[in-house]
């Protein structure tokens, strides 16, 4: 999607609006663009803030306004009855305000987010410059005093603690002028329920499927970024996305769950209905095969990733260990626990086979004629990205940045695009392409890993085509899979195979369930021994919950996967040990289709 920057003129015209809006008199300007009365505002009390004198007290040495202004349409209906529909206006602000210096300020504390001051309450979404001003006055007023005292006591924690090679807080950036053009389009609401309704209603078609739910959210939102730095930002952040989720029950009581994600740019780049049906329809019998397949048992030996499992296996492996956490100072004699990267400290290592390399690319925005979703212009803290590659040769060469310094970078190369922990933002991937320069046939693949599984002399392979990311579990299956995890000593696991087939050396396939990984990390690239000709994408809209889980956060950044199959040469799996609830006592109403 290729998106006109507004011309220097208009934003100096926006600024000479923020001024007479400080000062009451129009200020002089070649052009002058259709008023944007928040932008305004937020440019009008940042000039104020930035001139606020603090007596006795230290001023602050950077604040930021951010705003995510949003008309959005959502909807979800099961077995063709609609549970909810409903326009919804917000506009989101996160104010941010740093005291100290950029070496070291109130941020990457364990209290950061502690101190909140008396608030603001919610933000006026009508256009009145007095009430959005006083808003942007009372949360700078209430960020100044919770920075302020999240500072005073981190000095306090580090007078007991010797750090000689203690990092910076914040790196400085190059100032950003960016006003893109916005507009929101109208939404059929009427045809998007009708649709809803008639996608859900397919499933009373399938009497094995205990619970389904069709949802749509149609999000048009104007991302905006004004710093005392001199950032000017005014970005569209749009995206709509359908999501179809079900669930089923084998006779021994396991439970599996199985989602649809189609995700867009805009409405109406959505697939015909036609299109939503066919995938509504896979997923259905895809779960009602499942629920009849037999379990699968304990597997080491080589597995083959198909298609989308391979571009969801590489989005967690690499996606979420590129992104270099930093722990927070701590209080005295309370440690904080962070999940650590598995890529640290090794930076120069070889972490794919010598022919892969992998770039993350926000600059492109389309892949073989379709939209990229991890296309964006400016990041979170107003630093423009451009393409890096971060393994090179097989080694890694580089990471994902932000502007909170980690050990070995110091500067941000534009990839905070999730909100963080202790004041800080989260590094995330954009367009991931994974590229081998060494490949096999498409057809080939398949027969490499019955040639494999021929010279070790086992029973079978495995096939994997599509993995649960982002995952479609529930929060108590959540619960006891991390529970699980923790007793097997991994924290940062990949999350679990949907479609595992068993290859026999007659190339006959058989679907089995119920198998998760087991010891599976980002080491486990090395032995990647083949790579497909052909590669594939997969979009997704990823967030910091566990295995991106559908919903489980606010914020949410889209992002988008390229690669071609592999080929391991060793994985383990493994059938875990849980209790199963038991089957329903007594037998579903019964369905029929369209009623």
């Amino acid at each position: 999607m290729t998106r006109r920057t507004l011309s220097m003129a208009m934003i100096c015209a926006l600024l000479a609006g923020a001024a007479m809006a400080q000062t009451g008199k129009r200020q002089p300007s070649p052009q002058r663009e259709p008023a944007d009365p928040l932008l305004e505002a937020m440019l009008a009390e940042m000039a104020r803030a930035r001139r606020l004198q603090m007596p006795a007290l230290e001023a602050p040495y950077y604040i930021e306004y951010a705003v995510e202004d949003t008309d959005s349409f959502s909807a979800q209906a099961s077995l063709g009855g609609l549970l909810s529909a409903r326009p919804t206006r917000t506009r989101y602000p996160r104010i941010q305000v740093r005291v100290g210096t950029y070496d070291l300020d109130n941020t990457n504390f364990i209290l950061s987010d502690y101190f909140t001051g008396s608030g603001a309450g919610l933000m006026p979404t009508d256009n009145g410059m007095r009430p959005l001003r006083e808003y942007f006055w009372l949360a700078t007023d209430s960020a100044y005093k919770a920075a302020f005292e999240s500072f005073s006591r981190k000095r306090a924690a580090l007078a007991n603690f010797l750090t000689p090679d203690r990092l910076d807080d914040f790196s400085k950036a190059t100032a950003v002028q960016k006003l893109l053009p916005v507009a929101h389009k109208p939404v059929d609401t009427s045809m998007w329920t009708a649709r809803l309704r008639s996608l859900s209603a397919m499933f009373a078609s399938y009497p094995r499927i205990l619970s389904s739910n069709v949802a749509m959210e149609i999000g048009q939102s104007t991302s905006y970024l004004v710093t005392s730095e001199g950032t000017v930002a005014r970005v569209p952040d749009n995206l709509a996305y359908i999501t179809v989720r079900a669930t089923t029950q084998a006779d021994d009581g396991s439970m599996m769950n199985d989602a649809a994600l189609v995700q867009t740019l805009e409405a109406d780049q959505m697939p015909p209905e036609a299109e939503l049906r066919k995938a509504v329809v896979l997923l259905a019998e895809n779960l009602t095969r499942l629920s009849q397949a037999p379990a699968g048992e304990n597997y080491v030996g080589p597995v083959l990733f198909e298609g989308q499992a391979s571009a969801q296996l590489f989005a967690q492996l690499l996606g979420r260990n590129l992104a270099l956490p930093r722990k927070p100072v701590p209080l005295p004699g309370r440690p904080v626990p962070v999940l650590e990267s598995e890529l640290e400290g090794r930076m120069g290592s070889r972490i794919l086979p010598e022919w892969m390399e992998v770039v993350d690319d926000p600059t492109q925005t389309e892949w073989r004629g379709r939209p990229l979703l991890g296309h964006y212009d400016i990041d979170l803290e107003g630093v423009v990205p451009a393409p890096v590659k971060v393994i090179d040769m097989g080694s890694l060469t580089n990471c994902l940045l932000t502007r909170q310094p980690v050990r070995g970078f110091s500067a941000s190369n534009g990839r905070a695009r999730l909100l963080g922990s202790f004041g800080a933002k989260t590094a995330a991937i954009s367009n991931l392409f994974v590229r081998a320069s060494t490949t096999v046939p498409t057809a080939d693949m398949k027969k490499k890993l019955i040639e494999m599984v021929q010279k070790r002399n086992k029973p079978y392979g495995l096939l994997i085509r599509k993995l649960d990311f982002p995952s479609a579990a529930s929060v108590d299956e959540l619960r006891r899979m991390s529970a699980t995890m923790a007793q097997s000593g991994s924290f940062r696991a990949v999350s679990s195979p949907v479609l595992v087939y068993r290859v026999y050396p007659d190339g006959r396939e058989e679907l089995v369930r119920g198998l998760r990984f087991r010891g599976v990390n980002v080491r486990s690239l090395r032995d990647i021994v083949a790579a497909s000709e052909e590669s594939y994408l997969f979009d997704f809209i990823n967030n910091t919950a566990p295995f991106a889980l559908i919903g489980g956060s606010n914020f949410v950044a889209a992002s988008a996967v390229v690669a071609p199959a592999v080929l391991f040469d060793e994985l383990e799996l493994e059938r875990p040990q849980e209790d199963k609830p038991t089957p329903a006592l007594v037998p579903p109403p019964p369905l029929l289709a369209g009623r």
